[in-house]
């Protein structure tokens, strides 16, 4: 039998890298014709600038948008090395950077369901490449495949291992968003340290992962000590400077709740829902790791950071590719057993949904733009301006029923 499979396998590692390959330059041929600004990139470019010069890095205001600098001064120093590219490379090397990014995504994602063939690998980033807010990062130029990479390549370690938290140290110095996932580690070790078990090895991640935070930080102190003063006694909590809260583009609970309310500021509504989705979503995670299901877990994580986020931008939902990946193979091994076919079904179907949700683009068929038109929609474009937050919950929903049947057979 061996015999027989190894050519087979040797024969669709090959077809399935040419498809992948022939779908990116796809991609990257769509991207040129759609003339892409990479804006965000050049904001990381002014910011670099910025530090070599030893300007304010947080009165900086730049491109035709006027955007100003919302990262911790870390981010500002690893951005330093763009300033020694000319633009055309700089551009270049993003794409080339970031669909490299996503195949690795796609791969750390496969190994956390113990999928990771390397023909699946091809197959699911020739795919994943399309989605929407893959499309919307390349297009800006942004770091959301690195942070991803970053999270995961942590969390796909094996347990103990000498570098674990370091990934998600040096994802919060950049971004604060992943800090959640340092929270999620923190909890599951204290609640298996209650129930008096072997608490340890999450807590020596959580461990980790302050340790790489504090000395990325630290390291900017030193280098940047005006810039790390203002960001972390001021520009830390005016989460005004990311943009409008109403904007389509923004896929958090606080941008639906503002659109749904047609007000820029839905304050006390936006904090109670947060903290609700917040705690059940943080709960789902624990439960789920704390029963071995670390897949679970980590995209339930993931999901609960952006829906609590007070600005998700669409494109940092490539945590969406994870998500449709453990739809995925979780129906297809679940087809495995005829008892668990209903389940089987229920999986593929919502993975399928989840897929449409977010390569359909449908949030962009809305009225937006200058005028605060987001703050006039129709119930129906609500809807639609709402598919990526209604998707979360849909798939936090999921995981939470099988857990508590789950629980409840045992």
């Amino acid at each position: 039998m061996t015999v027989i499979a190894l050519p087979r396998v040797r024969r669709r590692a090959p077809v399935a890298l040419g498809a992948c390959l022939l779908s990116f330059a796809a991609f990257w041929w769509a991207q040129r014709a759609a003339h892409v600004s990479m804006i965000d990139l050049m904001v990381y470019r002014a910011e670099g600038e910025t530090v070599r010069a030893g300007g304010d890095l947080y009165a900086l205001r730049t491109t035709e948008a006027h955007l100003p600098t919302t990262y911790p001064p870390f981010a500002a120093l690893l951005f330093t090395p763009l300033t020694l590219l000319d633009t055309s490379t700089m551009r270049t090397l993003a794409t080339a950077g970031n669909v490299a990014l996503l195949v690795v995504f796609v791969a750390l994602s496969l190994r956390l369901v113990d999928h990771a063939r390397v023909e699946g690998v091809w197959w699911a980033s020739a795919a994943a490449v399309w989605c929407e807010p893959v499309w919307t990062t390349v297009r800006y130029g942004q770091i959301n495949l690195l942070l991803g990479v970053l999270v995961l390549w942590d969390l796909t370690r094996r347990p103990g291992h000498r570098w674990a938290g370091a990934g998600i140290g040096l994802a919060a110095a950049i971004k604060l968003t992943p800090a959640l996932f340092a929270l999620f580690l923190l909890v599951t070790g204290v609640v298996a340290y209650v129930r008096r078990g072997p608490g340890g090895p999450w807590l020596r991640h959580v461990r980790g992962s302050a340790v790489a935070f504090a000395g990325a930080t630290l390291l900017a102190a030193c280098a940047l000590p005006y810039d790390s003063w203002r960001f972390w006694s001021r520009m830390v909590f005016e989460t005004g400077r990311v943009g409008l809260v109403e904007d389509t583009a923004n896929q958090s609970l606080r941008g639906v709740l503002a659109r749904l309310l047609h007000t820029t500021q839905p304050g006390l509504w936006w904090v109670a829902t947060a903290a609700v989705a917040g705690s059940l979503g943080l709960g789902v995670a624990v439960a789920a790791e704390l029963r071995g299901r670390r897949a679970w877990a980590v995209a339930a994580c993931a999901v609960t950071a952006l829906l609590i986020s007070p600005v998700s931008w669409s494109h940092h939902w490539v945590w969406c590719v994870p998500m449709v990946l453990i739809l995925g193979t979780r129906g297809r091994a679940a087809a495995v057993g005829a008892a668990q076919v209903k389940a089987a079904r229920t999986a593929l179907v919502t993975a399928a949904g989840t897929s449409l949700v977010f390569c359909s683009y449908a949030l962009w068929w809305v009225p937006h733009g200058p005028g605060r038109l987001e703050l006039r929609q129709t119930g129906a474009q609500l809807t639609l301006s709402a598919l990526y937050e209604g998707a979360g919950l849909v798939f936090l929903t999921l995981i939470g029923v099988r857990l508590w049947r789950t629980y409840r057979t045992v």
